[in-house]
């Protein structure tokens, strides 16, 4: 069994050995959302890959804090440092309070991860609620020089911090050639570059969410209220920051060089990113209509879907491949993942129900067990190979095969030893459930069911075979429901 979680790092482009900075304890940061619009799957995929991690790390026995920010302030629509307030503009489509909108989008961020199953990070801080420490912030880039003041709004002078160190670490780009692409300055821009990003804007009259600060009344740009939550909670160094593979340039680019200039300090050990999605080979986007609503897929209630896919079959889907690698979306691809959950939530029941039973007459199979004890490594090998859920999955499958073996007598649990079948049975439901986060989904369709079994009823009572009526009248009664004969037919009520 491979004992060390080995993990690429995004700064490095390698797989490494992961070793935290104060083990047991574990300081991961995620980039979360921007709350002015609804939760598209490229979102969930980003926080759902990061749920696997936090959970596998539990699992090993660390001890993590797991931080992810909401993005509450309404920032500008681009990084080029204009454009309209996010937030704002949706209020006033809305006509909502700013505030409003921002509280209605996290509810609706946190009912979507709830439903794929994804657990809460240990804080979850919002960039409004930390305005002073971001203040604080530019003032100290401002006291190191790599900060500059103009007309009450404060830039990052890229140009100076590259001098000293390097602009372009983690995303591989060149300052020459940033320098070189994008629009040139013109007679209204402040900036002394145009690679320069803000780090404090200067609210114009419009603009709503503004706050005090020594160069005037404004708003803190994006890439600060990262550098300031992470380290105010992890600290100035940290092991592990994520995201989707869109912010590696220019966000996290951004803050690093925010960390490094403002404490002489790299703030993260180990840089990770998720890839993007795409439908039916086309990257996902709301220009070409193939972007989908976590609820469209549920209901499948959109132009490319055949039909609904539940929350865990989504989940599930999007386990089967590598965080890092592209994930395309097809009717053909969902279907397989819903079969293929429902096949390791078979093993899942079944496995849960089994119960060691010893017999000295039965010799332990040795290579049953071996076989076994060899698939159970291989869960573990797979998921410390830089946490590949793919292949942690068919291992899964192979686990599976033996659990049905077992429930139809082919293999006896007393063949296997008890050291043996308990650790086949911990290890199946920990992986499953702790690891992946995959839930038996139980059936919903109540009221075709109970029809079913009112019919049966109905044929029974006919039958006089009063022995079946009582006996789904039972049944029916310990999940708290009354059949009720009436003059009209019969009906059902839950039992007061």
């Amino acid at each position: 069994m491979i004992k060390e979680l080995r993990i690429t790092n995004s700064l490095t482009g390698q797989k490494e050995t992961f070793e935290p900075l104060a083990p047991p304890f574990v300081g991961m940061y995620v980039c979360g959302p921007t709350v002015y619009s609804d939760v598209h799957l490229g979102n969930v995929r980003t926080f759902l890959s990061f749920d696997v991690v936090y959970r596998y790390l539990l699992f090993l026995g660390y001890k993590v804090r797991y931080v992810r920010n909401i993005t509450d302030v309404g920032h500008l629509v681009n990084d080029a440092d204009e454009g309209e307030d996010k937030i704002a503009k949706k209020a006033k489509l809305d006509n909502l309070e700013p505030m409003e909108v921002v509280q209605k989008y996290s509810n609706g961020f946190h009912d979507v991860l709830r439903t794929f199953n994804i657990i809460p990070p240990s804080i979850e801080p919002s960039a409004t609620g930390h305005i002073v420490e971001q203040i604080d912030l530019v003032q100290k880039l401002l006291d190191s020089g790599y900060a500059y003041e103009v007309n009450g709004s404060v830039y990052f002078d890229v140009s100076k911090y590259n001098t000293d160190h390097d602009y372009g670490i983690l995303s591989g780009r060149k300052i020459e050639e940033l320098m070189d692409s994008g629009r040139d300055l013109d007679a209204q821009d402040e900036k002394k570059n145009k690679i320069d990003f803000a780090i404090w804007k200067k609210a114009l009259p419009t603009h709503i969410m503004r706050w005090k600060s020594p160069w005037g009344e404004g708003f803190p740009g994006w890439h600060l209220e990262c550098t300031v939550m992470s380290t105010k909670y992890l600290g100035e160094q940290f092991d592990i920051h994520g995201g989707g593979m869109d912010l590696k340039f220019p966000h996290h680019e951004c803050e690093i060089a925010q960390s490094v200039g403002s404490t002489g300090k790299p703030p993260v050990k180990y840089w990770m990113h998720t890839n993007m999605l795409t439908v039916n080979g086309q990257k996902m986007s709301k220009s070409l209509d193939n972007s989908f609503l976590p609820q469209e897929l549920f209901e499948g209630k959109h132009d490319l879907l055949e039909r609904a896919y539940s929350p865990m079959t989504v989940r599930f889907f999007m386990l089967q491949s590598h965080y890092s690698s592209t994930l395309d979306f097809s009717n053909d691809a969902l279907t397989a993942a819903s079969k293929g959950y429902k096949k390791l939530i078979n093993g899942l029941r079944i496995v849960k129900n089994l119960s060691y039973e010893g017999n000295s007459e039965v010799e332990e199979n040795s290579k049953q067990i071996d076989q076994i004890n060899k698939l159970i490594d291989n869960c573990h090998s797979a998921m410390n190979d830089d946490i590949n859920t793919a292949l942690t999955i068919g291992h899964l499958f192979n686990l599976v095969k033996k659990i049905n073996s077992i429930q139809t007598k082919q293999l006896s649990v007393a063949e296997l030893g008890e050291a043996c079948f308990k650790n086949l049975k911990s290890t199946f439901v920990s992986f499953v459930e702790d690891v992946l986060g995959l839930q038996e989904e139980k059936l919903e369709e109540q009221e075709g069911l109970l029809s079913a079994l009112i019919e049966l009823y109905q044929d029974a009572k006919f039958n006089k075979d009063y022995e079946k009526v009582d006996k789904i009248r039972g049944a029916l009664k310990a999940q708290g429901i009354i059949l009720k004969d009436m003059k009209t037919g019969i009906d059902w009520a839950y039992e007061e």
